[in-house]
């Protein structure tokens, strides 16, 4: 979609923007900064059910809080996170070309060719945006401020990035694998591009994917083709992929070398040697987590009635072991019931039962721990860019 016809689609659903019900937050607008309270609205998409806005140009949505009760999340409720403007992308000119020093035999490709050349496969696993739940953080931190919405669960169908590389021949010397797409610049800035080690590109869950959930990728989600790094955050899903390049030595674009990046050791090892230095790694691995979704929070409870709280929790790759629920600030755990496994990568829901026992607030907080036993922190890890926002969550009922 170009820049005109996306401008023209939108401006009328933004101009008819719902104020969220508390059910469909994706986090308490009470704990959101005032510039994300004021643009935490419900606003629509061509193709998408409404989303939460939380800037426009360029456009970034993440969504409500019922978007996460589905084992996958739809096509038109997954949220929307771009630097630059969204491509408008022509199956017919689309083609996505191998080179750089580390292959032996630079390739281009055609969508056809792409998607009949190679065998097909499927991973479950977790999009999450690097930047989830930034708006939480105290004190509050630059960049979207995204409450718990920027990230989807879904089944993603494509083709083995390794077999791809390996049709143009790897080289002994290559180190790293850049991946750019078709988006171009608002104005002014470093061109969008990441790369990945090459042990990660190798990975045969690591693909090049051109469906979601069984459908065609939407253009709000890296139509035709997009990079699927399961297990990492999402600055590495590139969208609308057009070029990989597999270099010999540490890539040094803006958004590898300044941008996305911790303090060194504060999160564990990085798994991607080239890119550290002595101060700081880039994020990669997706830290355990675990949300609270139905009852929402601050919803009313009655009292002698049994409810179930139901939630989601995921990790980078070891899968959830168990989920936790605590009825008195942490003094006691329960463990909750799993859902079906769906992968490694992906979400697991969970629900847990109890019955109020009298009138007042009831609190209720839950963690989950991983089978690599990784379990999450009571206290929040402050870095700069406001990443692994992972902390115990506590939600608070009213009980009538």
């Amino acid at each position: 979609m170009d820049r005109r016809t996306f401008l023209r689609q939108s401006s009328g659903s933004i101009a008819t923007t719902l104020m969220a019900a508390r059910s469909a937050w994706a986090a308490d607008p009470a704990a959101l900064p005032a510039g994300a309270r004021s643009s935490s609205l419900l606003a629509s998409l061509p193709g998408k059910q409404p989303l939460i806005k939380r800037s426009f140009r360029p456009p970034n949505y993440e969504m409500p809080l019922d978007g996460f009760r589905h084992a996958y999340t739809p096509a038109d409720t997954f949220y929307v996170r771009w630097h630059d403007n969204v491509p408008d992308v022509s199956l017919a000119d689309w083609r996505l070309r191998i080179s750089g020093p580390g292959v032996q035999r630079p390739r281009e490709f055609t969508y056809a060719e792409l998607i009949h050349g190679f065998e097909h496969v499927e991973v479950a696993a977790v999009n999450q945006c690097s930047g989830n739940r930034r708006g939480l953080f105290s004190p509050h931190v630059p960049g979207v401020q995204w409450g718990y919405g920027a990230m989807g669960n879904a089944i993603w169908r494509g083709v083995r990035l390794k077999q791809v590389l390996e049709s143009a021949g790897l080289g002994a010397a290559a180190l790293e694998v850049v991946a750019n797409g078709a988006d171009t610049l608002l104005l002014t800035g470093p061109d969008f591009a990441k790369s990945v080690p090459l042990w990660k590109a190798l990975d045969p869950d690591t693909i090049i994917a051109f469906e979601l959930n069984g459908t065609r990728l939407p253009v709000w989600n890296g139509f035709p083709a997009r990079l699927i790094v399961p297990g990492w955050t999402a600055t590495y899903w590139v969208k609308a992929l057009v070029d990989l390049q597999v270099v010999d030595r540490p890539f040094e674009g803006y958004w590898m070398k300044s941008a996305y990046r911790v303090p060194k050791g504060l999160f564990g090892p990085s798994g991607f040697d080239s890119q550290d230095t002595a101060q700081t790694s880039p994020i990669t691995s997706i830290r355990i987590n675990s949300l609270i979704v139905d009852p929402p929070p601050g919803a009313r409870l009655e009292r002698g009635r049994r409810v179930d709280i139901r939630g989601i929790a995921w990790d980078g790759g070891a899968g959830v072991r168990r989920v936790e629920v605590s009825l008195d600030e942490g003094a006691h755990w329960h463990e909750a019931v799993l859902g079906p496994d769906l992968g490694r990568y992906a979400w697991r829901q969970w629900r847990f039962g109890f019955t109020p026992s009298g009138p007042g607030l009831q609190s209720v907080s839950v963690r989950a721990i991983a089978r690599d036993g990784a379990t999450q922190p009571g206290a929040l890890i402050q870095n700069p860019a406001g990443y692994h926002h992972n902390i115990v969550q506590k939600a608070d009922y009213h009980v009538t």
